[in-house]
């Protein structure tokens, strides 16, 4: 074990200790705007950015932190910036094996998405000691700001980003953020030393993933939470469909009647794992009444949820992104703010359609070559189903299809998913696979009917090079990986990053 203790002289201390020794956090006097956990020691599991981010939080909190992470490499140097230097002497952090009795000592852990409740013994402490991050930055946040939050398999980052662009617009704060870029434990310490008694953001929308409910949640308690699909995905953590939809839905454990809960309309996981909350609240439909629906001929999109006063039409001729299922996306961000009853309206957020711009990796065009073809990443698409939705917004638009990378397969499953496909893919030039899964996929789109070319390429380079040989005057060429990244790159946002710039290199 590495124990790396920094005093407040911002010096580093190295320790080898036996796996029994017992190690206890300092606690000092500290004084500051608000310090609430003066006194208590707080363990923080994982420390990744959400993990530095409630480490930064609680020292803010003037708490004696241990941070905990499993990697003994792990660098420190981005957790020491992060930490003032006189909040330094409360910090200690351990890396690699520990003593799982730091957590049943300390007065709070604090648990980061990473990291799964099947460590550590975690999921004994859930009813008295264990927080989320997102719970434990909930904590704190001034109740007159409105909460937001955003989940679902596919869709949120976008929906999450439309809502904040729209607000922006309407010249409202809002901080846009959570599993997307900036963790809420960060926008809770810029409310936490904001010296003006009004609070600096009006609007908080936050991006949830599924790994940020596995601990139930006590203080986070949107006004408005949107829980926009549910598909096959994480399988390895949540084990089961079920298990999956129910810890999608503990966004809404809290909510009253008084709050807007807006679901797909269909989904069984997500209407059994809802009829087991006990918690009333107005509920809108994705697709059904009361809810919105778009009608994509005229690219209107229609909300009906009298229970909350809303009956209006928005038009969303003016959106300039590509992909049907984006309409729904801005639809869903545009009944949100409605939701959080701001006093905006339809005819205000109309003004702001056109200005909408997708983030990045979700069908972002990237180049439009002087051959006339449109390069597109949609490296997001991390699965198949998201891969399948994006085809269905293509179908106008003949398209060299890059699918590839690792495979999401789980024990349970039956086959890759990937079958799904063939039916979209039929309007297209053809579908090159790649990487890792590329032979997977090839053998699964053959052998369950498709009819368009299926070429093979050893890695993404190799699929853009020939991609490039193969796409026609006015083609798109998409990359649409349908799988995760990691047989190749670091992430999804590392995979778009690496194809846009092989795709600006073929000018």
């Amino acid at each position: 074990m590495k124990i790396r203790f920094s005093s407040h002289q911002n010096q580093t201390l190295i320790f080898k200790s036996l796996p029994s020794e017992k190690t206890v956090p300092t606690v000092v006097n500290c004084c500051g705007p608000k310090y609430d956990l003066q006194g208590q020691s707080v363990a923080v599991i994982g420390l990744g950015k959400s993990g530095r981010a409630a480490t930064k939080l609680a020292l803010a909190r003037g708490a004696s932190v241990i941070a905990i992470d499993q990697n003994e490499n792990l660098s420190l140097l981005k957790l020491q910036e992060d930490s003032l230097s006189e909040n330094q002497s409360r910090l200690k952090t351990i890396l690699g094996y520990f003593d799982t009795k730091l957590l049943k000592d300390a007065d709070m852990v604090v648990v980061s998405p990473g990291v799964p409740l099947e460590n550590y013994g975690l999921s004994v402490l859930l009813q008295s000691r264990v927080l989320s991050e997102l719970d434990f930055a909930a904590e704190i946040l001034p109740r007159s700001i409105k909460m937001l939050a955003v989940t679902g398999t596919n869709g949120k980052s976008t929906v999450a980003t439309f809502t904040g662009q729209i607000l922006n617009h309407l010249g409202i704060k809002v901080f846009v953020g959570g599993n997307l870029g900036t963790p809420l434990s960060e926008f809770a310490i810029q409310c936490l030393t904001h010296s003006s008694v009004k609070p600096v953001f009006q609007v908080a929308v936050v991006e949830v993933s599924s790994y940020q409910l596995e601990v139930p949640n006590k203080h986070f308690c949107p006004s408005v939470a949107a829980v926009l699909n549910l598909t096959p995905d994480h399988l390895e953590r949540h084990k089961t469909m079920k298990n999956y939809a129910i810890t999608k839905c503990r966004l809404l454990s809290h909510m009253t009647n008084s709050k807007l809960g807006i679901l797909p309309f269909g989904n069984k996981f997500l209407n059994g794992a809802t009829e087991e909350l006990v918690n009333e609240f107005n509920r809108a439909w994705i697709g059904a009444f009361p809810g919105v629906k778009v009608d994509m001929k005229e690219k209107v999109a229609s909300f009906q949820v009298p229970a909350i006063g809303v009956v209006s039409e928005l038009k969303l001729g003016a959106l300039k992104v590509i992909g049907t299922h984006n309409y729904y996306n801005a639809a869903v961000a545009a009944l949100s703010i409605l939701g959080l009853d701001l006093g905006i309206d339809t005819e205000a957020i109309s003004s702001t359609i056109e200005k909408l711009m997708v983030p990045p990796h979700r069908m972002q065009i990237v180049h439009k070559g002087s051959y006339g073809v449109t390069w597109i990443d949609d490296s997001k698409a991390t699965n198949v189903e998201a891969t399948y939705t994006g085809l269905l917004g293509l179908k106008e638009q003949q398209s060299v299809i890059l699918l590839g990378g690792l495979a999401k397969v789980s024990e349970t499953q039956e086959s890759s998913g990937f079958e799904q496909l063939v039916e979209p893919l039929k309007y297209h030039r053809c579908v090159i696979t790649f990487g890792f899964s590329g032979p997977l996929i090839q053998k699964t789109l053959s052998d369950n009917g498709l009819t368009i070319p299926c070429l093979e390429a050893a890695n993404l380079e190799d699929a853009v090079n020939l991609a490039r040989s193969v796409a026609r005057y006015g083609d798109a060429v998409v990359l649409s990986p349908g799988c995760a990244s990691f047989d190749e790159f670091r992430n999804f946002e590392h995979r778009g990053k690496v194809f846009q710039e092989l795709v600006l290199s073929l000018e």
